[in-house]
């Protein structure tokens, strides 16, 4: 008999417990204040519903069912954001909560600001703040992101980064407008031969060489290109004209095309794209008292940029790949300002 009553005693309980688990408590939201944005307070409230709406936090008031109560009561919603207003309104619509806000643009900044109003305590019990670099085009983002704060939500690290951070890595969220990343800029380092073209340099020039070291300072320019921006990667092209050689007293220009990815998480990058020089050659072998001529190679390059404030900072190391004349590895370095 006993055993029968505490059956019966728990099973109450689990239902009691799963009927209070899906009693939520109710919130509504009505406009949200808009200033200098492309969207107007209903629209960011309805927005804000969505966001909150994802959170499985609240029983949202849908945005129709608050058309149907503000018709019915006969209330006037225009520039009800602040808190007397909106205690007054929850009150008559019997809701457990009001949230309200606004988001504005500041020169540069937009700042979203949420506050939450207990109707039954007739006080704010929580508030966000947030300041977001000028992307009108992730207004959902930035509400989103906004509101998951607020509740103690976790927030994508990378896209509040990417939100909040003026000189962060471009990408499609916080560039939107642009098609290409600026990075085109002064570029210096070092190249080291190897095989016959390494022999050909350290010879004598009797011999056809060039009594050099088998290394070389390298300047030059690269201009670049960005044809694709999105998700975590740009797709770019760049062109890079070289003078190697002035160390020791040569002159050796040299115009390089590259295709290649660069992540907007990292900086990390990668690109490939043939190399043409100038070299001087007899029967196709590199020496010094030929003709000049045309020479190509192959060229693979990783690299990372950083950044300190608006400055980025290129660091690449390339190789060529292998061919009859040898090969070369080297380190490029540069360096612009983010505009």
């Amino acid at each position: 008999m006993k055993k029968s009553i505490c059956l019966v005693a728990l099973f109450i309980g689990l239902i009691s417990y799963s009927f209070a688990q899906k009693i939520k408590p109710t919130l509504t939201v009505l406009n949200i204040d808009s200033k200098g944005l492309p969207m107007d307070p209903s629209q960011l409230g309805n927005l804000t519903r969505i966001e909150i709406d994802k959170l499985d936090t609240f029983d949202v008031t849908d945005r129709y069912d608050v058309m149907y109560l503000i018709d019915k009561n006969k209330l006037n919603i225009t520039n009800c954001y602040g808190k007397m207003c909106l205690l007054e309104i929850g009150n008559t619509i019997k809701t457990n909560y009001m949230l309200s806000g606004s988001v504005e643009l500041y020169g540069q900044t937009i700042i979203a600001t949420f506050r939450l109003i207990d109707i039954a305590n007739a006080t704010v019990i929580k508030t966000s703040i947030e300041e977001y670099i000028d992307v009108p085009t992730e207004l959902q983002q930035i509400i989103g992101c906004s509101i998951k704060k607020m509740f103690g939500k976790p927030v994508n690290e990378d896209l509040w980064s990417k939100l909040t951070k003026r000189n962060d890595y471009e990408s499609a969220i916080n560039n939107p407008t642009k098609n290409k990343v600026n990075l085109s800029g002064p570029r210096f380092g070092y190249a080291f031969m190897f095989g016959n073209e390494a022999d050909v340099l350290s010879a004598s020039v009797d011999k056809g060489g060039y009594g050099a070291y088998p290394s070389s300072f390298q300047f030059g320019y690269q201009f670049e290109k960005q044809y694709l921006n999105e998700g975590n990667f740009q797709a770019l092209v760049e062109f890079i004209p070289m003078v190697t050689g002035v160390d020791h007293q040569m002159f050796i220009p040299s115009f390089t095309f590259l295709n290649g990815f660069r992540n907007n998480k990292g900086g990390w990058e990668v690109g490939i794209g043939p190399t043409f020089g100038i070299t001087k050659k007899i029967n196709d072998k590199l020496d010094s008292r030929g003709d000049a001529k045309f020479n190509s190679a192959l060229i693979l390059a990783f690299g990372r940029t950083f950044k300190s404030g608006k400055l980025n900072i290129p660091i690449n190391i390339w190789g060529c790949v292998p061919n009859a004349d040898g090969w070369r590895l080297g380190i490029s370095i540069g360096y612009n300002g983010k505009k």
